[in-house]
């Protein structure tokens, strides 16, 4: 009886133990798209929600939960302010500042939506994207550009959080 006790536990050990909530992987993807009509830059930043709101928790409030029905009024604040400071785009060598228009929440993803307005005649688009590197040491940023017939994807390290794209 033993052995075949011994036996179940160390084939359903794994299952166990890999149904924990946390991921092995620390990643966001962050896209940017040039809507030409509205001539705005469409961003759209997708943060896997318990990493955003350990962030969260440590940064401004140890108090808040993610994607739950009361969720705290000051959420959006937060995530605004913490997007501002680690999120930075330059278009032709001018820092441009993104309007938080809202979030949420889809699976295990928070959806942030973001807009810089006025924006046209692009030659260059610099993106600094620290999302999260202050929390997590192996996070790491897609950032994936959508501009004027060119699409590119960069991954973005903490050594590395920089990507340019420019047009002739």
């Amino acid at each position: 009886m033993k052995p075949l006790y011994f036996l179940i536990l160390l084939f359903t050990l794994p299952f166990l133990i890999s149904n924990s909530s946390s991921h092995e992987y620390y990643v966001s993807v962050t896209e940017i798209e040039y809507a030409e009509e509205q001539q705005s830059l469409q961003i759209i930043s997708q943060i896997f929600i318990d990493d955003f709101e350990t962030l969260l928790r440590k940064r401004y409030d140890e108090a808040i939960t993610l994607a739950v029905e009361d969720e705290s009024e000051t959420v959006e604040t937060y995530m605004n302010r913490y997007l501002s400071d680690k999120l930075k785009i330059i278009v032709n060598g001018q820092d441009v500042n993104f309007k938080f228009i809202g979030k949420e929440y889809k699976d295990d993803i928070t959806y942030c939506y973001l807009e810089i307005e006025n924006v046209s005649n692009i030659k260059s688009i610099e993106v600094t994207n620290q999302i999260l590197f202050d929390v997590f040491s192996n996070q790491q940023n897609i950032v994936r550009l959508k501009l004027l017939g060119k699409n590119q994807s960069f991954l973005q390290v903490p050594e590395n959080d920089t990507c340019v794209l420019k047009f002739d």
